[in-house]
């Protein structure tokens, strides 16, 4: 069952379309996220389900109600959909426990119970209820924000780049303890980020857009491994794409025989490897007499646990190329190491 429907929503401004044409699903319990770059539609179309905007053609339904139609909107406030902005916005006048009850009904003790329960909910201690959100971290606040729309038991929850302005370790925190929530609640959810390493992470399906389209959808590990164009393979992480040449299920590029998932395609086509996918080794001279891929490292990006190696090598043609692999922080070849060049896994072909 779908929590929500969008069908060829439009939307344009001053003439300039900002979303083109988007129709999509998302189920009900769920968690999607929405990512693309600047000027990609992604937070208009996030607007246009909360009812801060009206598209200009299209319908939008919840749960099978429609908000958005050829008859007219359902204005923001009846939609009963939870929303979470990048800042947190909360009121700077009302403390902790205020915020999270604007809209609360009455002032008796059963709301104060359902304050300090949203405070628990969120892991806020119940001290923090009269605290002012000036004297809140950036990872409370949210918190708060959170429990703020939790208290109207939204239909729908939608979060815009909410993790944005957090530090790295709590931001990852931060985004498990938010999924968790938000899972056990039963609440579907949508994200917009511009973090792709967060969408994958959080969602259960993915919507990559681009100028105003929806390019492509389904769940982030199919999104990564088998992107619908070299553009979107980028944008979703690292990439290494090659010329090749396909025959019966081998790709013959660069790196050598690659094996395809495609088994019917033949003749050029353009392949896709993550850099996970590419191992080196230490340089076995067999390897050189086979010819077989093999190169120098020439830099390295440490991470930590993990390394970006930068090895460069002849192509087929004799041409200097380079590639960029991860490797484990414990194992990295130094800078100048003769290395060989190997593929796991299968290469992905563009259509």
């Amino acid at each position: 069952m779908n929590a929500l429907e969008l069908h060829a929503i439009y939307k344009s401004f001053g003439g300039v379309p900002a979303v083109k044409d988007v129709s999509l699903a998302i189920a009900a319990g769920s968690r999607a996220a929405i990512v693309g770059p600047s000027g990609s539609g992604k937070t208009t179309l996030l607007r246009m389900i909360a009812g801060f905007e009206f598209p200009d053609a299209g319908r939008i339904a919840l749960h099978g109600q429609w908000l958005v139609n050829e008859s007219g909107e359902v204005p923001a406030h009846q939609r009963n959909i939870g929303y979470v902005p990048q800042d947190g916005a909360l009121f700077p006048h009302l403390n902790v426990a205020d915020n999270i009850g604007f809209g609360l009904p009455g002032k008796s003790a059963a709301k104060r119970q359902q304050v300090a329960d949203l405070l628990e909910r969120v892991a806020l201690d119940p001290s923090m209820a009269s605290r002012w959100p000036h004297e809140l971290s950036g990872g409370q606040q949210q918190r708060v924000a959170l429990a703020r729309a939790l208290a109207q038991r939204p239909r729908l929850m939608l979060l815009d780049e909410p993790f944005s302005a957090l530090d790295t370790g709590l931001r990852a925190a931060m985004r498990k303890s938010v999924a968790k929530l938000l899972a056990e609640s039963g609440i579907t959810t949508i994200l917009v980020t511009h973090d792709q390493a967060e969408a994958l992470s959080f969602a259960d399906q993915l919507l990559v857009m681009r100028q105003g389209e929806l390019v492509q959808a389904g769940s982030p590990r199919a999104l990564y491994l088998h992107p619908a164009d070299e553009e979107t393979a980028v944008f979703l992480g690292d990439a290494l794409v090659l010329s090749a040449l396909i025959d019966h299920g081998l790709a013959y590029c660069d790196l050598g025989q690659v094996p395809v998932h495609d088994t019917t395609r033949q003749g050029p086509v353009r392949i896709l490897l993550r850099p996970e996918q590419v191992l080196l080794t230490p340089l076995d001279p067999t390897q050189v007499a086979m010819g077989r891929a093999h190169g120098v490292v020439s830099d390295i990006d440490f991470g930590g646990n993990t390394c970006l190696v930068t090895v460069e090598f002849a192509s087929a043609q004799g041409q200097p190329r380079s590639v960029v692999v991860r490797s484990p922080g414990i194992d990295t070849p130094a800078v100048g190491s003769k290395v060989g060049i190997s593929v796991q896994g299968k290469a992905h072909l563009f259509a």
